[in-house]
């Protein structure tokens, strides 16, 4: 047996002080679509909706066994780390200082200062996480403590593969595939380190947001670099640069078993979940559901687990998550038209909408002395073909439009 599987039980069996193991659970409707045998590790249900706890929790274990005076602890991050973070930081009855970008929403640091109690302050500081990032390791230096990294430490990477540890017992077989979230790599680094080491011989696909493929980068490249711009939506995977350790584990990998999901698409996939299944997972937390589409020839007739790796998601997002999910199925669109200054232009526009498109959105901006003035116009249809048959119509009644809809800098200042 391996130093790292002993490590990883180790964690597991510590870990019962906080939580029962979280669900594994097959999932009909996935399997009947899918035509295969779909499982989800059910990673939103640990007391703080993600894994992020494990790594936190373990880590900090391992600093009190080797320092048993160390009592302060620093950390930041502006979502499922600093609950992690802080939720141990109770459990053990130790300080921690948790720093949070200033624009971190307020429902994240009110999550976090309940988790943690009198056992965490909270400091917000810089606009940007790197801002951040380097005032916590500063303070940090100066007060001696210690800092709680998020994915790059080899405690939280054992305490990230006890995922892997409960998954082998309770399906009590091999699964043809893994599916793995990404972000910094601890996760995945954790889980396939320790399956590997125990003789478990399955494939795996890791998935990462589009606008945030630091692994995929790193295989092409021979190494971690810097991604030049991150997306944020999927703000639990957004990762601009992989860790230094989660490569060392992961660098053996082909790009190929690397997916990338569009972030557009993942609100699709969050919403059937909810609608369909109950299940309230955050952007991250689907990554490893979104991309079975794509996966669906391959996993015919297979046994196929996917790790839902949080459900920290803040329902006040749910029109933008509706809103991005219409855009990527090409059900709503944005068009800025030039109407004529006539009588009846208008009402000949309209008349050009069918019975499956609706009117979301509708500016006019007339501008004096002139023969056309531009409207703003949002619509949305339920009909597949809708929007060709409308622009169809527009085209030949000769009004003049431009579809904004991905143009993404008109669209973030109009819409």
């Amino acid at each position: 047996m391996s130093d790292f599987i002993q490590a990883a039980k180790a964690a597991t069996r510590e870990l019962r002080q906080l939580f029962p193991e979280t669900p594994l659970q097959r999932n009909a409707h996935l399997s009947a679509r899918f035509d295969a045998d779909i499982w989800l590790k059910r990673e939103d249900l640990t007391p703080v909706r993600s894994y992020k706890l494990r790594g936190a929790f373990n880590a900090m274990r391992k600093v009190r066994v080797v320092k048993p005076d160390q009592t302060s602890f620093v950390c930041a991050s502006a979502g499922n780390h600093a609950q992690g973070m802080a939720f141990a930081c109770r459990h053990f009855d130790v300080q921690g200082k948790i720093f949070m970008p200033v624009t971190t929403p307020q429902q994240k640091i009110d999550k976090t200062r309940a988790f943690g109690g009198p056992n965490v302050t909270i400091e917000l500081t810089g606009d940007y996480f790197d801002q951040t990032l380097a005032a916590a390791q500063a303070w940090c230096q100066a007060e001696g403590a210690h800092f709680l990294a998020p994915f790059d430490d080899e405690d939280v990477i054992e305490g990230q593969a006890s995922v892997g540890v409960e998954l082998l017992e309770q399906l009590g077989r091999m699964p043809d595939l893994v599916v793995l979230p990404v972000g910094g790599g601890g996760l995945a680094a954790g889980v396939t380190t320790y399956l590997r080491d125990a003789s478990f011989q399955t494939e795996y696909r890791f998935v990462e947001p589009m606008g945030g493929a630091c692994l995929k980068q790193a295989l092409l490249k021979g190494g971690p670099e810097k991604l030049a711009k991150v997306n944020s939506f999927v703000d639990g995977a957004a990762v601009a640069r992989l860790g230094a350790l989660t490569w060392e584990r992961l660098k053996g990998f082909s790009p190929d078993q690397v997916l990338l999901a569009p972030e557009d698409r993942v609100c699709i996939t969050m919403l059937e979940m909810l609608n369909g299944e109950g299940i309230v997972l955050e952007p991250a937390g689907a990554l490893s559901i979104d991309v079975l589409a794509g996966l669906a020839d391959e996993i015919r007739g297979k046994t196929v687990v996917c790790v839902t790796s949080g459900g920290n998601f803040d329902f006040e997002r749910l029109p933008e998550v509706r809103e991005r999910a219409q855009r990527y199925a090409g059900l709503k669109k944005y068009f800025i038209l030039r109407m004529p200054q006539r009588p009846g232009a208008l009402r000949e526009f309209l008349s050009m909408l069918g019975p499956e498109d609706d009117i979301a959105r509708f500016e006019y901006m007339k501008k004096s002395a002139r023969n056309f003035g531009s409207i703003l116009i949002g619509i949305e249809t339920r009909a597949e073909d809708g929007f060709a048959v409308f622009t169809a119509k527009m085209d030949e009644a000769g009004f003049a439009y431009r579809d904004i809809t991905d143009d993404e800098a008109l669209a973030e200042f109009l819409i």
